[in-house]
């Protein structure tokens, strides 16, 4: 396994985080057990959830799935580098959502219960709640950190002005602030090359890039719905992107089959080599799909590969960061 610091902080995480949105609902929960401990054994040791995960069964239903398997014992809790988020609506009162100084610690000290833990390793800001100051959030999230709650805070899904300044006022209070930034980034949805990859890399801030493979279109859609075992594919975002992208996808599982790659490894292989990508969240259902992620990190795609993906699926405007990106 490799391994790397989060952002500028000494905390050690694997290259791959393993994403926990289908397990015990994809994937039963003795199978997500024996997933986990495998990825465990492997030396996956950064897992990634939220509050509202296992939404399907009841909202918290994926922390309480973690924390039963880190009741086993074992060193579960003490090896895993543990990531869950907050800001979505746990029902339906007007203080159970958003980023106010309330619901950020009632979510953690909820996420605490049902993750069956003392601590959170990376608390996340699940969205921005632009009704919420600042130093309103900054002050919740110190009261956890000191409380020894949370050691690390995160954002997920922000802008790169928004990490800039929330990190800047973090920076007044003299507080460490965002360490990471969770985003949407693979070879179709490139919008994060134009600031918020640059914002992140300017503030120390690691970038884990959620949904990687854009909901299974990179892992061999058109193969799988050809041969009727698509899962993921046939739905949600990667449905969709289909539809706009079905000529694109068709010619890269065409390369990837010429270079004798499995498409899946490729795409994941694709993000880990961007720059100021510290891991992709990867969502497997089995076995084989983890095996695949693995075998992603010892990829080294040439470069001649990694210009024919740009050309298949070009980079936003220009390329690479804004304004050059969209002005001269």
């Amino acid at each position: 396994m490799q391994y790397t610091a989060l952002g500028r902080t000494a905390l050690q995480v694997s290259r791959v985080c393993l994403g926990t949105l289908n397990l015990g609902v994809r994937a039963s929960e003795p199978d997500s057990f024996a997933l986990m401990d495998t990825a465990l054994d492997r030396g996956v040791n950064f897992f990634d959830t939220a509050n509202q995960y296992g939404w399907q069964k009841h909202k918290g239903y994926t922390e309480e799935l973690l924390g039963r398997w880190f009741a086993q014992g074992g060193g579960r809790r003490e090896k895993v580098v543990l990531g869950t988020k907050v800001f979505n609506p746990m029902s339906d009162w007007p203080n159970d959502s958003g980023l106010s100084a309330r619901h950020i610690i009632a979510s953690c000290e909820a996420s605490l219960r049902r993750l069956n833990t003392d601590w959170i390793d990376l608390f996340q800001m699940h969205h921005v709640d632009r009704q919420a100051p600042w130093e309103e959030v900054w002050q919740a999230m110190e009261t956890l950190t000191l409380q020894g709650k949370v050691r690390y805070v995160g954002s997920s899904n922000f802008a790169g002005w928004h990490i800039a300044e929330g990190q800047e006022a973090a920076e007044r209070r003299r507080f460490l602030g965002i360490v990471s930034e969770q985003s949407v980034y693979n070879l179709v949805t490139r919008h994060v090359e134009l600031e918020v990859i640059p914002a992140s890399r300017r503030y120390g801030v690691a970038v884990l890039a959620w949904s990687p493979l854009h909901g299974g279109l990179l892992g061999g859609a058109l193969r799988k719905l050809a041969d009727g075992t698509a899962v993921k594919t046939a739905q949600g975002r990667a449905a969709q992107a289909l539809d706009r992208h079905r000529e694109a996808v068709a010619s890269y599982e065409k390369l990837c089959d010429s270079l004798g790659l499995d498409p899946a490894e490729v795409g994941l292989a694709w993000v880990m080599s961007r720059p100021g990508v510290t891991a992709p969240v990867i969502g497997p259902r089995d076995l084989a799909q983890l095996d695949s992620a693995l075998r992603a990190l010892e990829l080294r795609l040439p470069d001649e590969v990694l210009a024919e993906l740009d050309v298949l699926f070009p980079p936003v405007g220009n390329g690479g960061p804004g304004p050059e990106a969209w002005a001269w």
